[in-house]
Parts: C-alpha cells; sequence; structure tokens
C-alpha cells in the first residue's frame, strides 16, 4: 500500500485541502481524507488532479511521428497515409515494438495521461504468418507498458477483409489478420501475464457482420473498441455496400452500450450524434491525428447537447499530451461556430474538459468509478502550483490556465499510475535508458 498527502484536490465535491490518498496494492485507491494526515505519507505542494485515460492508442505509430508529412504534390489524405503506414510498419519486429511502446508510454505519462487503452493489430511476422509465440507482438508492446509503469488495457485487435465487400486481406495487411478465436487466445497469453485486456474490432470493413456477432458472443463483458465513421470514404462505401451509413450499420449489428468505446466517429449525422450520446457509448476522440490525417470535425456542439460521453487519445502520437487534443477538441469548433464555449454548460471551460474527458475515459477502458474516489484507479497527477501559467490561480482556474496556457516548461511534476509515482519534478525514472533503446530502433528502421 501506498499513501501520499498533498496540498490541495479535485474530488467530485470539489476542491479540498491537505488531502491524504491511500492506494491499495492492486493499484486502486482505497481511501481519501481531506485534512488528512502526512504521517507514512509522500508529501506534495502542489494540485492534484485524476489523471485521465488515453481511450486509443496505436503505440508502433509514434515512430512515424513526422515521417509521413511529405508530400508528392498530389491528393493526400488518409488514405494515401495508410500506404505509408503499411510500408514503414513491414520492418517492425517485436523488439522494436517494445522499444518504441516503452518511448510512446513514458512520453505519454510525462503528458499528462494515467493509463491506456492500446489498440494493437500488428500480431504477425512482415510474412504473414505467426511468430512461434501467437502473442509475441502483443506481449512486446504489454513490456513496453510495463517498464514505462503505465497502468494498460490492452486490446488486440479482429481484422479479417479489405472492404464492406468482405474482399481479402491485402500483402501489406496481412500483418493484421486475426479472427475471433486468434484474439482470445492473445487474450489468454496477456492475462496469464497480468494484463488487463478489451476486444478490439478494426472497423465495419475489416470485421464482417457474422464475425462482430462472433467476437461478442466470446466476449460477455468488458470494454469494445471500434474504428467507425473516420472518413467521408469510409461512410460512402458502407452506404454502397449495406444502404446504411457506419454508425446506422453498427447499431444495426450490435447492442451499443456503455461498454463500447467508438473511435473517431467523425462524421456522423445529427441523429447518429444523438443515438451514440443516447446509448452511453464513448466518443473516443483524437483531434491531434484526425487533424493530422485531414480526417475531419466531430461534431462535439451535438454531443454537448445531448449529454454525450468522450475520451481523448493519441493514436498516431503526433502529440502525447492531454491538454494539446482538448485544447484541439475545444478550439477547432469554436473556430466552425465563430463562439467561444457551448450553450447550456456554464462554468470553467478547461475545468469541465478535464474532468469529464476523466468519465469518460475510466469508463473506456471499463472501470466501475473514476476520479480521486474509493475503488476508482489510482492514476492522478501533481501540479506546479507556482509555475507561471499557474501562478496565483485558485480552484478550476488552475485547469483552465492547464489547458488553454502554453507552457513551456511542463507544470505536471508528478504522475501517479497504478498508485506508483512514475513521474516525479517532471521526469521519468527510466526515460535515459528508454530513449537510448528507442534511438537505436530508429536508426535501424530509417536506415
Amino acid at each position: 500500500m501506498s499513501a501520499y498527502w498533498v496540498s490541495q484536490a479535485k474530488l467530485a465535491s470539489g476542491w479540498r485541502q491537505n488531502v491524504r490518498i491511500e492506494c491499495d496494492v492492486h493499484g486502486l485507491i482505497e481511501s481519501v481524507t481531506p485534512e488528512g494526515s502526512k504521517e507514512g505519507a509522500e508529501c506534495f505542494d502542489g494540485a492534484c488532479l485524476p489523471a485521465p485515460s488515453n481511450v486509443h492508442s496505436h503505440a508502433f505509430q509514434r515512430a512515424m511521428a513526422g515521417l509521413a508529412e511529405l508530400s508528392n504534390g498530389g491528393r493526400d489524405d488518409f488514405w494515401s497515409w495508410r500506404e505509408r503506414m503499411y510500408a514503414f510498419l513491414a520492418r517492425l519486429d517485436p523488439d522494436d515494438l517494445q522499444a518504441i511502446a516503452a518511448q510512446a508510454y513514458v512520453e505519454m505519462l510525462k503528458g499528462g495521461y494515467g493509463a491506456v487503452a492500446e489498440f494493437h493489430y500488428i500480431h504477425r511476422t512482415p510474412e504473414g504468418g505467426w511468430y512461434e509465440d501467437k502473442a509475441a507482438c502483443a506481449l512486446a508492446v504489454a513490456e513496453g507498458a510495463a517498464i514505462a509503469g503505465l497502468d494498460l488495457v490492452f486490446a488486440p485487435c479482429v481484422y479479417l477483409t479489405a472492404g464492406f465487400d468482405g474482399a481479402p486481406l491485402q500483402p501489406q495487411q496481412k500483418r493484421f489478420q486475426a479472427g475471433p478465436e486468434d484474439i482470445a487466445d492473445i487474450r489468454g497469453a496477456l492475462k496469464r501475464r497480468g494484463v488487463r485486456t478489451a476486444l478490439a474490432l478494426h472497423s465495419l470493413r475489416a470485421v464482417p457482420a457474422d464475425r462482430i456477432a462472433e467476437a461478442l458472443a466470446g466476449t460477455p463483458a468488458g470494454p469494445v473498441h471500434m474504428h467507425v465513421a473516420e472518413q467521408v470514404g469510409e461512410v460512402e462505401a458502407c452506404m454502397s455496400a449495406t444502404g446504411r451509413r457506419p454508425v446506422e450499420h453498427l447499431f444495426d449489428l450490435a447492442n451499443v452500450d456503455t461498454r463500447w468505446c467508438l473511435v473517431h466517429a467523425t462524421h456522423m449525422t445529427p441523429e447518429e450524434t444523438s443515438r451514440v450520446s443516447r446509448s452511453g457509448a464513448v466518443a473516443g476522440l483524437c483531434p491531434t491525428t484526425e487533424g493530422n490525417l485531414g480526417d475531419g470535425f466531430f461534431d462535439f456542439p451535438g454531443l454537448e447537447a445531448h449529454s454525450g460521453v468522450f475520451g481523448v487519445g493519441t493514436d498516431s502520437h503526433v502529440s502525447l499530451e492531454v491538454v494539446e487534443e482538448l485544447r484541439w477538441l475545444d478550439y477547432g469548433w469554436r473556430l466552425r461556430q465563430q463562439r467561444r464555449f457551448a450553450e447550456g454548460r456554464a462554468g470553467h471551460r478547461g475545468a469541465d474538459l478535464w474532468m469529464r474527458a476523466v468519465a469518460g475515459g475510466a469508463r473506456a477502458l471499463g472501470e466501475a468509478h473514476c476520479g480521486l474516489e474509493p475503488g476508482a484507479k489510482a492514476n492522478f497527477l501533481i501540479l506546479d502550483s507556482d509555475h507561471p501559467s499557474l501562478a496565483g490561480r485558485q480552484g478550476d482556474a488552475l485547469i483552465d490556465s492547464l489547458v488553454f496556457c502554453r507552457h513551456g516548461v511542463s507544470p505536471i511534476e508528478t504522475v501517479i499510475s497504478n498508485g506508483v509515482a512514475v513521474v516525479r519534478e517532471g521526469r521519468h525514472a527510466e526515460e535515459d535508458r528508454v530513449a537510448d533503446a528507442y534511438r537505436r530502433t530508429m536508426r535501424k528502421l530509417v536506415a
């Protein structure tokens, strides 16, 4: 068991002073006591916030961030970027995946995330065969999380077809091929190593309807994550094949409820946005990736109007900071609407976005509790309240300034994940070793 004492903390009941937080051996918060004792606790003079969970990560893509920004002068979009991604991943082996994941996860922690849902689809060798251990790639990424000390929910991905017509996978997609039975094997191997898991279904174009039903039947509980309606081309292809838009089609096929995280969901009608909100599913939004790929704007005002739930993720890892995802999410629609705040949501905007991302992230990772309360995962961070961006701020104004100010040096001083302080004074204990391994890997991959 570990105990921490912080001079102020954002609880569900509001800001409280001199808060003692005790964590059990399973990485859960056991008790939260305002005006609590310092005895036996590690003490911090700063503002404590629950850390949002990253709802969507492809860890290997950290290694190609910035390497797909060369235009050929033609029409560059998600689909052309995807071809570059395929060419890059063809060289990756499990050792590479571990080194890249560890680097991504260290940066994720320093960026303010307390946990991650890893949406993983590199299962096979570059030639398309299985490694001797079917779970070799998954276990390599999970080891990267263990090195970083990041709370992990691993979601290995069912991936079977190249389009809505059931076309076989292209040669460059053979590494992804895995059916529900394969994913069950991989999840079993992860669970035996103590790794929490979820089910990922890549997309409606990559998993036929009968295999979606099969995968769900084998997963009676726990989170379900799926890409949906990310690009206009996907919407058009789905309508051509099924007569329905992707979100409509998914709701026809499955009981979409609070277990689900619908990743991107960029191109929805107002009726679909309302339906997703009413279902309780989490909209898994990755604004920096969606911006980098030119995917489009998610209908955030529509989700807010229906009290929908969202979480944020880093997807391709062009950014690994919570605050940048939240800024992009809000600024995109401020620009589109030419107004600063959503109607009907009075209060501190940054604090509102942060706490809703905490709640949505916890739901997407299958947590029954969230925030700084007993039973929630012990994932939280401590800010330097004297940082120039935060100096003089009190209460929720601290979170507003965290989200909407440019900081230079990050004001995030300490990050606790699974009850363990893995970032202290802005540094991760393993960051130098991890970065050295990552550099060696990158020199090999780009040679």
